[in-house]
């Protein structure tokens, strides 16, 4: 089971509070395939949303394929709908409506020659959270410096 990361999402840890990861799959068109693989894709202002009872990701940047025929052209932000069992998505959905949950991106890879999606479900942080989390990860840092300086000696 070779997993190929394509990207990751790195301010969704610091912005977000994620309780909990999921797999999904993303229904892409041919050369979409062949961009991701060249890593021509943006995951920063992607999200994922319920519709019609299907979980869809928007805003997810992935460049023409530069290679592909000119008659298959395709919208670069278009909807993409991400693949996952219904009990799954039943269970998405609940979390998502009674806690007021959001479903970030949080890296795009290949596994198993399929491109997946790892979706974190998490709430919000307020600028003030991240500040103080900025702060006490500086702290820790300093601590464990202090611990080796002193082991050292």
């Amino acid at each position: 089971m070779a997993v190929k990361m394509v990207t990751t999402n790195k301010q969704a840890r610091r912005n977000y509070d994620i309780s909990e990861t999921f797999e999904a799959g993303i229904a892409l068109r041919g050369s979409e395939v062949k961009s991701i693989r060249e890593s021509k894709v943006q995951l920063n202002d992607a999200y994922a949303r319920f519709e019609n009872g299907e979980l869809w990701l928007l805003g997810l940047h992935i460049a023409q394929y530069v290679r592909a025929s000119t008659h298959q052209r395709y919208e670069p932000t278009r909807k993409r709908k991400l693949l996952m069992h219904r009990a799954e998505l039943d269970r998405l959905f609940s979390r998502t409506e009674q806690d007021h949950l959001t479903l970030v991106p949080m890296a795009l890879y290949f596994k198993d020659n399929r491109a997946k999606l790892e979706l974190g479900l998490g709430k919000g942080r307020k600028t003030v959270d991240k500040r103080q989390l900025i702060a006490k990860r500086d702290a820790d840092r300093e601590a464990r410096r202090e611990l080796a300086a002193r082991s050292r000696r």
